[in-house]
């Protein structure tokens, strides 16, 4: 077995591993990132280390490194050697999505096998959460959530964010597939893919997972020329379908609705509001060397940061009303506090030129154009997130970012037959192998 083959075994099973084993997914991760230093190493082949993206990357890493590095004498570091190693080993995700990017899924036999993964999973959650929807409980006999938001295949409401990232990397080539066909039968059931990843989003129940659906449709109606009418309608369906939800499934409209409208009303007061003013005190007072990694986790309870932000008329902030938690929810405050603010610009960096890499050539290429869709959500900035280095959602980043960065850039549109004025041109790669 050559090392490529088991690198892109150990990458199958990667996406597996994030839905139910997270060690198992760091294992497969790590195997991934050796085999493909080793392979760089003997051949000699470190162009990928130069990719925009990566740099960027690996400047934003030692940022973190410098801000977690025990320091007193410079006020680095106050997380202790702890900090410092979780900080050293985000570099295994940059390692992974260049390994996939530039040497595991460089055929088109290997992008469609790990394509086949992410879909096999994202349609699992799509199956578990109808089954907790329809009878109650999923497989595993997990119930619907307190605030009545569906779990899928999971035990606590994880369900939305997994979903509505993998929605348009794994819909959209199967949509562009139906509609090249002739006949009403596929066009139709191009129809019900769309319309039954959204009618997924709505009954999961979760507020930003559903946003991010939608800031994916308006860029797929953008992008996509083939479906711009029919995604442009679809999401005017879902917005007449919101008040539909209270009689289809109460416990998600009141989830996605009514409590969305109290927490905006008096969004300060919010847990998330909370969230947000105390990690801001916190930058203040730690411009630039940050608290290192997990600073936020570690340092947010001190009574320094009760103070609020008077300047903008917020009142001090509570621990009891939920003003600190194991992470500020927020990847741009995440990387203030973990880096300064120069970790903050590099980290700002570094998505902008994921999105340029992704961005090139996904007019005519639904897969692209879904990862692109896929890393988007991530990067997008007004947004309530999960611990940004922390699988399992981490690990579903790096996987889209890794297949988008290795689909080919150039040549024929996908399908050919939706455009049939295209040049034909020689396909290429879209990153040196």
């Amino acid at each position: 077995m050559t090392m490529q083959r088991a690198a892109l075994i150990a990458a199958l099973i990667l996406p597996f591993g994030l839905l139910y084993a997270r060690a198992g997914a760091e294992l497969a991760m790590g195997a991934v990132d050796i085999l493909f230093l080793v392979h760089a190493a003997r051949t000699g082949d470190w162009r990928w280390a130069r990719q925009p993206w990566f740099v960027f990357g690996c400047l934003w890493w030692i940022a973190v490194m410098i801000c977690s590095t025990p320091i007193p004498a410079l006020g680095l570091g106050p997380g202790g050697w702890k900090s410092f190693t979780q900080a050293l080993v985000l570099i295994r995700l940059l390692v992974l999505a260049a390994a996939l990017g530039h040497w595991v899924l460089d055929t088109p036999a290997a992008r469609t096998r790990f394509w086949l993964a992410l879909a096999a999973c994202e349609a699992w959650i799509l199956l578990q959460s109808w089954q907790q929807e329809i009878f109650g409980v999923n497989i595993f006999g997990d119930h619907r959530w307190g605030d009545g938001a569906l779990t899928g295949p999971f035990w606590a409401p994880r369900a939305g964010p997994p979903f509505s990232h993998l929605l348009f990397l794994t819909a959209l080539p199967v949509i562009a597939a139906l509609i090249a066909r002739r006949g009403t039968a596929p066009k139709l059931a191009a129809a019900a893919v769309g319309g039954l990843g959204f009618a997924t989003t709505l009954v999961i129940g979760q507020r930003m997972p559903f946003a991010l659906a939608l800031l994916g449709l308006a860029v797929t109606a953008l992008a996509f020329r083939p479906i711009r009418l029919p995604a442009i309608g679809l999401g005017m369906l879902i917005v007449l379908a919101i008040p539909a939800l209270k009689l289809v499934s109460p416990p998600s409209f009141d989830k996605l609705v009514l409590e969305t409208g109290r927490q905006v009303s008096h969004f300060a007061k919010s847990p998330y509001g909370e969230l947000y003013t105390r990690a801001t005190v916190m930058i203040e007072h730690a411009p630039l060397r940050g608290y290192g990694f997990n600073g936020f986790r570690d340092f947010c309870p001190e009574p320094r940061f009760d103070r609020g932000l008077p300047a903008l008329g917020i009142g001090p902030t509570s621990l009891k009303r939920g003003a600190c938690n194991i992470h500020p929810h927020n990847f741009y405050l995440q990387a203030a506090l973990d880096g300064g603010l120069i970790g903050l610009v590099l980290f700002a960096a570094m998505n902008a030129a994921w999105l340029l890499a992704l961005g090139r050539g996904i007019m005519r290429r639904p897969m692209a154009l879904g990862a692109f869709i896929g890393v988007l959500t991530y990067a997008w900035p007004l947004a309530s997130t999960d611990n940004f280095a922390v699988l399992p959602m981490a690990g579903w980043l790096f996987v889209m970012l890794g297949l988008g960065l290795a689909l080919p850039r150039s040549g024929p549109p996908e399908p050919a037959c939706l455009y049939p004025e295209a040049t034909i041109r020689p396909t290429t790669t879209g990153s040196p192998a």
